[in-house]
């Protein structure tokens, strides 16, 4: 063992004197170099524990959970807020192009205006891919409405007249094309390019990417809008009966249906964040539909006529949302407070036809032209009904301009017409930077059947679209205790819950106590008016509750009901007769005119 220890140099130093000056023919030595090769191979693959590292500090605005008694518990959240903060800041760092003004238009001196500048110039001063997407298409079948695909590389066109088509407008690859010879009224497709639905005049028709006709959805009966909710393979649709209907695509199933109640439908679209349905009606209102209530979440008198369009910001997670109505007044609404309009304004030719980009432009249609709005000014509270600055406009000659449609992750905006549709650039628009697990323009179909398998795994339950999608995974609220015990609130008694909810009342206990007061007054003789103490009990109890508590009693013979009956009954015969006990008059059952007729026990 000494040998040993002394062949470590457990004894001697690890690391030689060093003199001043090396010899010219050798190399100086580091200074974790030592004479022993073992101490070298230990030192080059050990490192610090991370418990003991100097870690960087935490981002502002990491939230803790100091509040959590449970050490463990309170140690594992804090190290996953610090991970997830950490990782948001080394992603924003990572990031190569701008996020605040990506590829926005600005402007040399102060008198100039952005939307000054025509397509042409812009067409001029971009690059060769991107004037690819200044396009005049003229069709005839009009009005044309059009949809693009998530990662935004395929688009599909329907016009008024039944002329269908989807391809791929960065090649110019033809997918399909169908003349269907009766009314579509809307298009959308679903998980991808490979299969899309088209509104037409009776039913839902799914359709295959070559154009094959795969299912008719008889449940959707004159629909009119669609729209597919990627998350929760959902196809929901609206239509003149006024009912709005949720199709499970997965499994075929039909989901949900509700009444709307307020007539046929022309307007719908979804919330990207939260996936919520918002309709537009004819009587001027807005609202807001999820599959788990059979009511609107939300209801809101938008305009004082018929709405045309509603669409949703995207940028801000849904915060925003703007409609459009006959009267033709634009309103930009707060989703978190519903107390009034943002801002409103008028626009030039009457109906108006809306979208929101991703990077949060407004582009309206209306008239003979096409008007787009930056943010912040249509964020910004205006009191006074005026137009926000204008960001770019375009005239189009070919009325009526029937919808708008943003690329993802392009800086196009398309507007269908009566004759055709045209693309304008926009630059600024699109989301520059994508991600390739959410949507891809650039994949092949070996991505697009994977994406899809995995999307299937991951799908969501209809059951957890909710207007605040946050409350997935938070904490649970704190039990309702009584002060200075442990009973759960559900196990107390129902005079407690109320008292814990301050909406217990002390008239019933009170009249409880004197009732308690009573019965032994009166066992001491004095005997306190019943009448008095009902009227007591009774207040509050008029004929209308009666009549309403009468109601609400079941007409059926329960055998729970009737056992609980006898025990009460049996109950209160002992009891009676505890109390006979004790008074010492054991009186004796009178005879009826049937005993007679028993058998002796």
């Amino acid at each position: 063992m000494d040998r040993l220890i002394a062949k470590a140099d457990a004894i001697r130093p690890l690391q030689k004197k060093r003199s001043k000056g090396p010899p010219p023919h050798k190399k100086p030595k580091t200074e974790h170099t030592t004479h022993d090769p073992v101490v070298n191979s230990i030192a080059s693959h050990t490192a610090l524990p991370k418990s003991l590292r100097a870690s960087s500090p935490l981002p502002e605005g990491t939230k803790t959970y100091s509040h959590i008694a449970n050490k463990k518990l309170r140690s594992e959240l804090n190290r996953q807020s610090a991970h997830a903060a950490r990782s948001k800041a080394l992603l924003k760092d990572a990031e190569l192009l701008l996020n605040e003004d990506a590829g926005k238009m600005e402007v040399e001196g102060e008198m100039d205006r952005t939307w000054r500048v025509g397509q042409a110039e812009i067409a001029k001063q971009v690059g060769v891919e991107a004037a690819k997407g200044r396009r005049e298409m003229v069709l005839d079948g009009g009005p044309y409405r059009s949809r693009y695909t998530r990662n935004g590389r395929h688009m599909a066109i329907v016009g008024r007249n039944g002329h269908v088509a989807t391809f791929d407008w960065q090649t110019g690859t033809m997918h399909s094309e169908l003349q269907l010879q009766e009314t579509c009224r809307d298009i959308t497709f679903l998980q991808d390019h490979s299969h899309y639905a088209v509104a037409q005049k009776k039913y839902v028709f799914i359709y295959d990417r070559d154009g094959v006709e795969l299912h008719r959805l008889k449940s959707h009966i004159e629909p009119t809008r669609l729209e597919f909710l990627p998350y929760h393979w959902l196809l929901v649709s609206i239509g003149n009966p006024g009912y709005l209907k949720y199709q499970d695509t997965s499994t075929g199933q039909l989901v949900i249906e509700h009444r709307t109640k307020l007539g046929a439908c022309n307007t719908m679209t979804q919330n990207q964040h939260n996936a919520v349905i918002h309709l537009g009606h004819q009587n001027g209102t807005v609202t807001l539909w999820t599959p788990n209530l059979p009511h609107p979440a939300v209801q809101l008198l938008a305009h004082m006529g018929p709405v045309s369009s509603v669409s949703v910001d995207p940028s801000t997670g849904g915060r925003y949302m703007a409609t459009a109505g006959e009267d033709g007044i634009v309103k930009v609404w707060d989703c978190r407070n519903w107390k009034g309009a943002v801002r409103e304004w008028a626009a030039r030719g009457g109906t108006a036809e809306l979208d929101w980009s991703q990077r949060g432009f407004l582009g309206v249609a209306s008239g003979g032209t096409v008007n787009v709005y930056s943010k912040p000014s249509i964020h910004t509270p205006f009191a006074a009904p005026a137009q926000p600055p204008l960001y770019l406009t375009h005239p189009i000659p070919h009325r009526p301009l029937s919808s708008v449609r943003f690329c993802p992750y392009q800086d196009i905006l398309t507007i269908g017409h009566s004759s055709g549709l045209s693309t304008i650039l926009v630059p600024g628009a699109g989301e520059p930077n994508f991600d390739s697990a959410e949507a891809d323009p650039f994949e092949n179909s070996k991505a697009r059947r994977e994406r899809e398998v995995k999307a299937l795994l991951d799908k969501i339950q209809p059951d957890m679209i909710t207007l605040n999608p946050e409350f997935v995974g938070s904490m649970a609220p704190p039990s309702k205790l009584t002060p200075g015990e442990e009973i759960p609130f559900a196990r107390l008694p129902r005079f407690q819950r109320l008292q814990v909810q301050g909406k217990a009342d002390e008239t019933e206990l009170l009249s409880d106590a004197e009732a308690g007061e009573g019965d032994e007054e009166a066992g001491e003789g004095k005997k306190v008016d019943r009448e008095e103490r009902e009227k007591r009990k009774m207040r509050g109890k008029g004929k209308s509750l009666k009549r309403y508590l009468r109601k609400q009693r079941k007409n059926v013979i329960d055998p729970k009901a009737v056992a609980i009956r006898e025990k009460l009954t049996k109950e209160r015969e002992a009891r009676q007769k505890a109390r006979d006990a004790e008074k010492g008059a054991s009186q004796e059952p009178k005879s009826a005119a049937l005993d007679r007729f028993k058998r002796p026990s």
